[in-house]
């Protein structure tokens, strides 16, 4: 029983890195994408892919990685986040 334990919590490290990993990488892609989003005209075409370009990416790296559906919504917060903070940076 110990060696299970070792094990769970081992796969559970590698899994937490994995997802903290994507978390940030997702943040990170999506605030040049907040930016450029918030110099484009509300709902115009260029508005909606600045939104929504990201995501093929991040689902590909999300998929490659074998991280289960239910923490897209951790990294749908990520998305959000990094496109407000993007919407916010003056450079």
């Amino acid at each position: 029983m110990p060696c299970f334990q070792v094990f769970f919590t081992m796969d559970f490290q590698n899994k937490f890195y994995s997802i903290l990993l994507l978390f940030v990488f997702t943040l990170l892609i999506n605030l040049p994408f907040g930016f450029a989003r918030a110099k484009a005209k509300r709902y115009s075409f260029r508005w909606f892919l600045y939104i929504h370009v990201p995501i093929p990416l991040i689902f590909i790296i999300r998929n490659f990685s074998h991280i289960e559906m239910k923490y897209i919504p951790v990294f749908a917060i990520a998305a959000v986040m990094g496109q407000i903070i993007g919407g916010k940076l003056n450079i």
